[in-house]
């Protein structure tokens, strides 16, 4: 008998961030934060876990193919421990229940994208993880239960349990049982929203986002304000996203992204996550609203240079068509709209984008994609694991 489960989860893109902690081990958020799950066609994580009697020397790892140390005490470690405890109390009740919680575990993980370059490869691997596990152990948590788990693994892995429209809320318990997530909207409800990632770096940033928002904790006088008015904020984005009013939507996405980047630069040192052609993009995007004379499109930055622009698929060809025309790519797009680069509003002013666009490779691929779903259980196909228990990229 093989004791296994694959599961692939998304990756979630915050219109409401989550910068800054009050509680680093629990990982305990100062404010709530709001995100748009992402299609799993498209960006992703797949993970296999494994339990077996006769597997030696304790639990393993494998993440892209490479073996990782799983620290004790660290954060995956944690969400391996909660997990296990969980199985164990259903072991407790039912005895005939196989023991699988004393088993050690093989794990292997695989991202599609770019790790650590800003894309949330953190939380759809740790949202994962915690969705494989709780297939494995046959756990009857809802997907809000299992992301109190996820949570303490990578604060925005939470949001990747759901599809659609997520919220994690702040919660006041000092236990953290009630900083959880919730769907705001199913992806169903709003189809129509389509998202393009413009990476302009896939490297490693240089400030991860554990320091980074430790640091804006502890320096920045700018925080305070912004923890004063996400609340507002919060609201105000969760019923712009039940109405469908992709105005609202845009402009409070814009806001908390710019806000989001000014508490950053307050820190002390300073944050540099935007550089010179993400600063470009978000001019771009301006001048799309306001020569439209409406917003149709939102930009975001999470902690990285890469920017998503959100819009709606009927304005989706403008924008493709923009970006196309002034920050040519290296990598080669697919582009669904075939669309055409002249093809913008009338009146845009080409002068706040730089004189004959950028140089090719400023923005070096893109990716569109769509609201997409929750966690998905795959099939013993698309196990990750050959029958000894190791990745099938190292057999």
């Amino acid at each position: 008998m093989v004791y296994e489960a694959t599961t692939s989860a998304p990756v979630n893109i915050a219109c409401i961030k989550y910068w800054g902690k009050r509680d680093t081990k629990l990982i305990l958020p100062t404010n709530s934060s709001l995100s748009v799950t992402l299609d799993q066609d498209h960006l992703r994580s797949t993970t296999t876990s494994r339990v077996d009697a006769s597997f030696e020397e304790g639990d393993k790892l494998w993440l892209n193919g490479k073996e990782d140390v799983i620290k004790d005490g660290g954060r995956l470690w944690v969400c391996i421990k909660e997990m296990r405890a969980w199985r164990k109390e259903l072991e407790e009740k039912d005895s005939s229940l196989p023991p699988l919680s004393s088993w050690p575990l093989r794990i292997a993980s695989y991202n599609n994208f770019p790790t650590a370059a800003g894309l949330a490869s953190s939380a759809s691997g740790l949202a994962c993880l915690v969705a494989s596990l709780s297939k494995l152990y046959e756990l009857p948590q809802t997907p809000s239960q299992l992301s109190l788990i996820a949570r303490q693994g990578s604060g925005s892995a939470c949001r990747s349990l759901f599809g659609g429209f997520v919220a994690w809320r702040e919660g006041s318990d000092p236990s953290g049982n009630d900083s959880l997530a919730e769907e705001v909207a199913p992806r169903d409800h709003w189809p129509e929203m389509h998202a393009l990632i413009c990476v302009v770096s896939d490297a490693k940033k240089g400030t991860s986002s554990t320091s980074g928002m430790q640091r804006t904790v502890e320096t920045s006088s700018l925080l305070k304000n912004r923890l004063e008015v996400v609340p507002e904020r919060m609201e105000a984005i969760s019923q712009a996203i039940k109405s469908k009013d992709f105005e609202q939507f845009a402009k409070i996405t814009m806001i908390d992204s710019n806000s989001f980047h000014a508490v950053c630069l307050d820190t002390s040192p300073p944050i540099f996550y935007l550089n010179d052609v993400s600063r470009a993009i978000i001019a771009l995007v301006e001048e799309l609203n306001r020569a439209s004379g409406k917003n149709i499109a939102a930009y975001t930055f999470d902690a990285g240079p890469n920017a998503v622009i959100y819009a709606l698929e009927e304005n989706m060809p403008v924008i493709i068509g923009a970006v196309k025309k002034y920050f040519p790519t290296t990598e080669e797009f697919e582009d669904p709209f075939k669309t055409q680069t002249n093809d913008l509003p009338e009146g845009f002013d080409v002068r706040v984008v730089r004189e004959g666009g950028w140089e090719k490779g400023a923005v070096k691929g893109l990716i569109h994609t769509r609201v997409g779903d929750g966690p998905r259980t795959l099939g013993k196909e698309e196990s990750l694991l050959n029958e000894q228990g190791v990745p099938k990229t190292l057999a």
